[in-house]
């Protein structure tokens, strides 16, 4: 007996519509920072509020459409660091490392991605998860081996990565801020070890 989805292919105009909200808000984002407004968005793509809001019904909905291509790069720089099978302690940095880019991927990403983590209903906590499992692997890796710190989670490691992103941002960052912090982070998860 054949099986009927469903579920309604959304139309061509619609498929056309969202894809211009999403160049227009990423392009936005890039330029000025997530602290662009739903609203000065809706007026840069020319379709009217109401259009946005029916394919982004707020801000992190948005997010988490236009990180999906940055995600997609994160989870092939995860595959090439497992691919390299070094010490567990160097996975875990370089990890950290590509997770510390990645929440750099538009100015002001990690308030977004904080409050998100506070928020069970946000369409950014199921991203903010799936890294922080992820993390939690390479950290209890390095944990095995005596390298990192024994009572750290993988969200401790999420939000010290969140923390540096933060205090890296373009507009509040001084030169060498995010090097500094990054091996603070460091300092703080390895046991010293070798």
């Amino acid at each position: 007996m054949a099986s009927f989805s469903t579920a309604r292919v959304p139309r061509r105009d619609a498929q056309q519509n969202r894809q211009h909200i999403l160049d227009i808000a990423g392009q936005a984002f890039s330029t000025s920072g997530v602290d662009v407004s739903m609203d000065a968005i809706a007026r840069q793509t020319g379709l009217g509020s109401g259009t946005l809001y029916r394919h982004f019904p707020n801000k992190d909905a948005l997010l988490a459409a236009l990180l999906v291509p940055f995600h997609e790069e994160l989870e092939e720089q995860r595959a090439v660091i497992e691919a390299a099978a070094v010490d567990p302690a160097l996975m875990l940095e370089r990890w950290i490392d590509a997770l510390g880019d990645w929440m750099l991927a538009y100015d002001g990403l990690s308030e977004p991605l904080r409050a998100a983590w506070s928020a069970p209903t946000s369409a950014l906590r199921p991203t903010c998860e799936r890294l922080i499992e992820t993390t939690w692997k390479f950290l209890s890796a390095a944990q095995k081996e005596g390298l990192a710190q024994p009572t750290l989670t993988g969200q401790d490691i999420f939000l010290g990565a969140l923390a540096v992103a933060w205090a890296s941002n373009r507009t509040t960052a001084q030169t060498g801020t995010r090097d500094i912090l990054r091996s603070l982070l460091k300092n703080g998860w390895a046991t010293g070890q070798k």
